[in-house]
Formats: C-alpha cells, sequence, structure tokens
C-alpha cells in the first residue's frame, strides 16, 4: 500500500482515522482482518513485545519488527520511530521504505536530554526528512509539549505551525487535553492525532473534539497482556486444585 493511500484517510469521508497499534505480525493481522484501514505501530508497545523499556529498543530490531508486522498485512503501516535513533534523514528514510512503512512518527523530545528540541531545529530536521522521502512517506510530528508538563495551547499550536510549513502531513500533541484539540486543528491546519487513554474520551469522541487521526500508544498491547496474565492466573488456579 502507498502513502497516498495513507495520506488520503486522513481527510476522509470516514473521520477520525482509528489506527490500531499491532505490537507483532500476529496483532497486526488480526486488526487488518477486522477491517480497520491501516495501522500504526507503537514504539512502546513494540518495545514491550521485544523485552525493552520504552525508548531503549535497538533501532535494527525495531526496523526489523515494523518489518514483520508489514508483510503479515496488506494496509498501510505507519511506524513509531521516536526520534529517529540518531540517524540522518537519508538514513531514516532508508530504512523505513526497506521495512516497507508508509508512515512515521516523529516526535520533537531530545532522548539524551529528556528535554524537548527547539522547535526551529526539529522543523528543520523534518523538512530534511520530508526532502528525502518526497511524497513516499506520511508524517505524523509528535508535539511533546504537554508530556513535558508545558500547559496550554500556545507552544503546541507554535511547534505544529512550524512541523506543518516543514511539510508534517499531521501533528501528534500527544496528551493534549481533548478540550484543546479543537484549538489546536484550527490553528494549525493539518489533521490532528489524538491518544487514547484508559480515562479519556472513546475514539469517536476525540474526533468530535477536533482530532481526525485517533491512534492509542501501547494501550491495546497492554490490555492484550493484562488478558494474558489472567490467563496465566487461572492456569495457576487450576494446578493448585488439582494438587
Amino acid at each position: 500500500m502507498t502513502a497516498a493511500a495513507l495520506r488520503a484517510l486522513h481527510h476522509g469521508p470516514d473521520l477520525p482515522l482509528v489506527l490500531p497499534g499491532p505490537w507483532d505480525a500476529g496483532s497486526a493481522k488480526v486488526f487488518a482482518d477486522a477491517g480497520f484501514p491501516a495501522l500504526a505501530t507503537p514504539s512502546a508497545g513494540i518495545a514491550a513485545s521485544l523485552g525493552y523499556e520504552d525508548g531503549s529498543t535497538p533501532a535494527e530490531e525495531m526496523f526489523a519488527a515494523i518489518a514483520r508486522i508489514v508483510r503479515a498485512v496488506e494496509v498501510p503501516v505507519s511506524a513509531d520511530v521516536e526520534a529517529g535513533y540518531g540517524l540522518s534523514p537519508k538514513e531514516l528514510v532508508g530504512r523505513l521504505a526497506d521495512a516497507g512503512a508508509v508512515g512515521c512518527n516523529l516526535e520533537d523530545s531530545d532522548h539524551a536530554s529528556g528535554l524537548l528540541r527547539e522547535p526551529e531545529a526539529q522543523a528543520d530536521w523534518l523538512a530534511r526528512v520530508r526532502a528525502e522521502a518526497g511524497d513516499a512517506l506520511v508524517i505524523n510530528a509528535r508535539i511533546d509539549t504537554f508530556l513535558r508538563g508545558v500547559e496550554g495551547a500556545e507552544e503546541a499550536i507554535l511547534r505544529g505551525r512550524l512541523y506543518a510549513e516543514a511539510g508534517a502531513d499531521c501533528v501528534y500533541p500527544i496528551l493534549a487535553p481533548p478540550s484543546l484539540l479543537a484549538e489546536i486543528a484550527g490553528a494549525v491546519g493539518v489533521p490532528v492525532n489524538a491518544v487514547v487513554t484508559p480515562d479519556g474520551p472513546a475514539p469517536r469522541e476525540l474526533g468530535a473534539l477536533g482530532a481526525s487521526r485517533v491512534t492509542f500508544g501501547p494501550g491495546l498491547q497492554r490490555r492484550a497482556m493484562a488478558a494474558v496474565g489472567q490467563m496465566a492466573e487461572r492456569l495457576q488456579e487450576e494446578l493448585r486444585v488439582r494438587s
């Protein structure tokens, strides 16, 4: 599937675009077989499936996991590649292409310092990724202001505008209060991604509040593992009864 197909899904006719987050090939096939038109991998979910803490998955293992997911399905796959793993734009775009991903998340946190990158520097980097990829990649620019404790929409809007001007197809103000989604979307002018949280609005509600795209982060992987944990407990109970 092409980036053009994924890009078109962000603009209707059925919005919000709901993208489940597969963490391996098996979960990807389940979501695709259920009828979802595209998928978006969560870096934290893949990390957990590979036995790593979020943010510590080696790039080689992350891209290998993405490639396995892409091979398992016939729908477009967007890949969360965190802050780019220190790769140059050319290397990053090449690895995404080799893995078969037609979209990506790129966040504006500096993993070395734990701080936000300067917005102009991040916008310049996104522009270079866009130049390398051309139209062959849907770029979802993650904005980490709310994650880093910056309150209000002003900084998120400033960054969102810069990232959109740099060529981002979509912006992702992760953990933005739902009440601010419409303001951000109206000010930035490109589709806005919102994340489903355990106590937050459901996907359709997020769409009504201004999100064009809805993802789940590692939430679905965590729910699946909770179900596995319950199965393990039941097995142990059965063993205790039999003994």
